[in-house]
C-alpha cells in the first residue's frame, strides 16, 4: 500500500519509504529507508515531508510503502519476560 508522503501525520518513525534526496532533485531518483526521525514541522508540505532515515540519510518523503503500526511492537514483545 502506497501512501502520499506531503502529510506529516501519513509519515510514522520506523515506516519504510522513498525518498528523494537533495543531489537527486533534478533527476528525481528515489532512495529507499526506514524513517528515523521526521524533521518536517509543518503538518503538510508540497514537495513532501522531510525525514531522516536509519542510515543517516536525509531526504523528501515521496511514497509510503509500509506503515508501523502500534501493535507491531506489541507483537515483537508478546510472550517476552521483561528484563529483571
Amino acid at each position: 500500500m502506497m501512501t502520499d508522503g506531503q502529510v506529516r501525520s501519513n509519515v510514522t518513525k520506523g515506516a519504510e519509504v522513498l525518498i528523494v534526496l537533495k543531489r537527486d532533485q533534478r533527476t528525481g531518483e528515489l532512495t529507499r529507508g526506514v524513517v528515523k526521525d521526521i524533521l518536517t514541522r509543518s503538518e503538510n508540505h508540497p514537495h513532501g515531508i522531510k525525514v531522516r532515515l536509519t542510515d543517516g540519510k536525509i531526504g523528501r518523503v515521496q511514497e509510503i510503502i509500509t506503515h508501523k503500526t502500534a501493535g507491531s511492537e506489541a507483537e515483537k514483545t508478546a510472550g517476552k519476560k521483561p528484563p529483571t
